[in-house]
This record gives structure tokens, C-alpha cells and sequence, in this order.
């Protein structure tokens, strides 16, 4: 039977639930005996990265986060919070859009070539643990990116109708966090199986749990879990109010669209281009980035040749060449599509804006350059627009 698009998932109004810290492996048992490989935060190289996790013990627990423009270091919790640290820099998009992806290969036979395309192999049921609303909205805009329109991606769209996704919702705001600003934080309102929000008080440590789908009540009724109390569901929603107060940055996202239309032409990017390095970190982190190019190899005997898919930057100037040399040849042109794509022309293209708030190309900026510091000077007046 075909599993249902993850995007048909939504919040359901049912009452929540409350299941106890402990019982976190239970929910590890219902999803792997359903046979879901659980992919969770845990900490590896100085950071919380997503990578497979076979239990409780393997996940970040008291670990936190500090996040400033092109800052980023773990910190100890005394609180012993599982999921009290922000999103960090290997966003959850890898699993369904990989970094980079063999297409086909050939090979030379006594009578020619012979080209093998990659078999569509079903791809693994993953669990994913941990989600935060604003990756989980950047996965919803990705669907629409990559898996809608006339031509959609099967090896997307079959690891997304695979998934189960469990997400986190936001207690506390990182340094620079801004979903508040794009209405995608700090909780979840759509997209997921189950949601969780962390409770740690008066010695207490447990989670308010939501189930979105119909695959999330299955998997819960196979947890330990009691009905919500009336005083748990309050304190879950002023942790929630108070995240969206504390959000270390705000982007006024009203008009922002014909902003940058009408200052494409402004001295500001000049200003930023001094700063940029062109890097192509920002993308990498970012959730909604989905741009690739195609290489094509060969072996050196000449007997195989791959096609491979990976991942690519508008920020590097191979990018947008055209025969004769690239379209964007300056830092200024990089940048300047790069933000005004994000946050302009994919309402023009998609109905959206590309970009959720999550502020993680602020934190992987290693020169800390700050979208929502640019928009602002932008905003600013004194800049020169077009033909002002």
C-alpha cells in the first residue's frame, strides 16, 4: 500500500497527551519495531548533527547551544533538557535531497556502451526525531519545490512518503532565531506525525505529545502516556509564548518582496559584497536551498563513465555560466540573487517565501553577515534605487 504525502499530515485537535522522560525509549521501540531507522540530534565534531541514533543515550541530552552571527559553541545544561539546543548545522533536508547522488553509470562492451540507470530502490523508513518547526516547514516547502509541479523527483518524493517525523516544538529561542518573524516557530502546526514539546519543571521532565496523523496515533498508542492535565497544557504554551518574545532577530517580511525589487540597483550591496566570501556555507545550511548541477566522469581506462547530482551554490561563479562566461561574474550579483531570490521571487515562483526563520545561515556565516541586518539597511532609506 502506497504511504500517504507527508504533506496530507496536520495537527489534529485531540486533547494532548503527557509521556514521561523515561519512557522516550518506548516511543524509540514502537518506531523500530515498525521498522523505522530513528534519525536524531546527537553530538559529534563540537556540534549536534542528525545522524542515525539507537536510543535515548545517543541523543544531545544536556546539551545547549549559543548561536551569534558566525558564532556557534555547545554548553552544558544543568536542566538535563534532551532537545534543549537549537537546529544545528546538518539540516534535515540530506535525507531526502542528498548532497550528492549517482543518476546512472555506463560501461564499455565489445559492442558499445551499456547504460545502467540507478534502480529506484525503495528508500529506508526513517523516523526522524526531533524536528524543528522551522526545518519541518522548510521540509513542507522543499514537497512543494521538488516534489510538485509536472516533473517531481520520485527518489524525493518516495523517502518523504517513507518518513515519519516527529517534531520538537521551541521552548527557548536561539541567538538567531527569528520564526516568529515567518510564522513558521515556534510550534508546530502542521506536517508532523507527533509533536513534542520538552517539559522540565519542578523536577519533572516529560513531554507533551500531539499526534498530527494517523501514524502517530498508532505509534503513541504503543507508548506509556496519560491525558494532559489542564496546568501542563498552560505551562507548554507560555514556554511557547515566551520563545516567540525572546526570538534573537525579527525580519519584517511585510513588503519585503517589492523592497528588494525596487532596490536591486542599491550602493547597500556593494557594502555587503565587501564583506561576503562567497562561501556558499549560508546555502549549504540553509533548509529550503534545493539548487544541484549535474558532473558527468569517466574512469581513466575509459571503460565507465557516471553521471552524478549534487549539491551547488548560487554563490559560486560557475553557477550561472553560460556559453561565453557566467551571468553573475561579482560577489555583489551572488548575493544579491541569493537574498532577493530567498525572500522575493520564490513568492513569484512557489506562493512562498524561501526562507523559515531558522537563522542558520547567520550562525554559519563565518563573517556574520545577518539577512535580517541587510533587509533592515535596505529598508533604511539613503540607498539609491532604481533611478533614485
Amino acid at each position: 500500500m502506497p504511504a500517504r504525502p507527508a504533506a496530507s499530515r496536520s495537527a489534529s485537535p485531540a486533547v494532548p497527551a503527557v509521556m514521561a522522560a523515561g519512557d522516550l525509549g518506548q516511543l524509540f521501540s514502537a518506531l523500530t519495531t515498525r521498522g523505522y531507522q530513528v534519525i536524531g540530534p546527537t553530538v559529534r565534531d563540537g556540534a549536534v548533527v542528525y545522524d542515525a541514533v539507537d536510543g535515548p543515550d545517543a541523543l544531545a541530552a544536556g546539551w545547549g547551544d549559543e548561536q551569534a552571527p558566525g558564532s556557534y559553541r555547545l554548553v552544558r545544561r544543568r536542566d538535563g533538557a534532551i532537545f534543549g539546543h537549537r537546529s544545528g548545522p546538518t539540516g534535515w533536508k540530506r535525507f531526502f535531497w542528498p548532497p550528492e547522488l549517482r543518476l546512472w553509470q555506463a560501461r564499455r562492451m565489445e559492442d558499445g556502451f551499456r547504460v545502467e540507470a540507478e534502480p529506484a530502490a525503495d528508500p529506508p523508513r526513517r523516523a526522524l526525531l526531533g524536528v524543528r518547526p522551522c526545518q519541518l516547514h522548510g521540509l513542507l516547502r522543499l514537497d512543494r519545490v521538488v516534489a510538485g509541479g509536472p516533473y517531481p523527483d520520485p527518489r524525493y518524493r518516495a523517502a518523504r512518503e517513507r518518513a515519519f517525523i516527529v517534531a520538537v516544538n521551541c521552548t527557548e529561542a536561539g541567538g538567531t532565531c527569528f520564526c516568529a518573524s515567518m510564522g513558521t516557530g515556534p510550534a508546530a502546526t502542521a506536517g508532523y506525525d507527533l509533536a513534542l514539546t520538552e517539559l522540565v519543571t519542578d523536577g519533572a521532565h516529560r513531554f507533551l505529545v500531539e499526534a498530527g496523523s494517523e501514524a502517530g496515533r498508532a505509534v503513541l498508542s504503543g507508548v506509556p502516556h496519560r491525558q494532559a492535565e489542564k496546568d501542563e497544557v498552560a505551562a507548554a504554551r507560555v514556554l511557547l509564548q515566551k520563545a516567540a518574545e525572546a526570538m534573537g532577530r525579527r525580519l519584517d517580511a511585510g513588503g519585503v518582496k517589492e523592497l528588494l525589487y525596487e532596490k536591486f540597483e542599491a550602493d547597500h550591496w556593494d557594502r555587503v559584497a565587501e564583506r561576503c566570501l562567497a562561501c556558499a556555507n549560508c546555502t549549504s545550511v540553509c533548509p529550503t536551498c534545493f539548487c544541484t548541477t549535474v558532473t558527468d566522469a569517466t574512469d581513466l581506462a575509459g571503460g565507465r563513465a557516471e553521471r552524478r547530482r549534487r549539491w551547488d551554490s548560487c554563490f559560486s561563479v560557475d553557477f550561472s555560466y553560460i556559453h561565453g562566461g557566467p551571468v553573475r561574474a561579482s560577489v555583489k550579483s551572488r548575493y544579491r540573487q541569493w537574498l532577493t531570490h530567498k525572500l522575493a521571487t520564490w513568492h513569484d515562483q512557489f506562493g512562498t517565501s524561501g526562507c523559515v526563520g531558522c537563522g542558520q545561515c547567520i550562525t554559519w556565516c563565518p563573517v556574520g553577515i545577518d539577512l535580517t541586518a541587510e533587509v533592515r539597511a535596505l529598508r533604511a532609506g539613503g540607498e539609491r534605487g532604481n533611478g533614485v
